[in-house]
């Protein structure tokens, strides 16, 4: 039983990990935000939908920490600028 109740603990702190980004410039790709968001911890994911019809993303994005820590530092940060523009 200790081993299930750890596993779910797990899962509900896993989005602890997850920060949502929004605003994200056209001409930012996943590499460019994986690379600036590895300052803050390490990135272990970067979720950046397309859109198929248009064939650019979507304009925001998941980025994956491997701790709730990770993810408290780049949240604690006042703002975030990627190719000039507010994130």
């Amino acid at each position: 039983a200790g081993r299930a109740h750890k596993m779910a603990a797990a899962r509900r702190s896993r989005r602890l990990f997850d920060i949502f980004v929004a605003e994200v410039p056209w001409t930012v790709s996943s590499k460019e935000l994986k690379e600036y968001f590895s300052q803050f911890g390490s990135v272990q994911r970067c979720q950046l939908p397309f859109d198929k019809d248009t064939g650019f993303h979507k304009r925001y994005c998941w980025i994956k920490f491997s701790s709730p820590e990770e993810a408290q530092n780049a949240l604690q940060k006042d703002s975030h600028v990627l190719e000039g523009a507010k994130v």
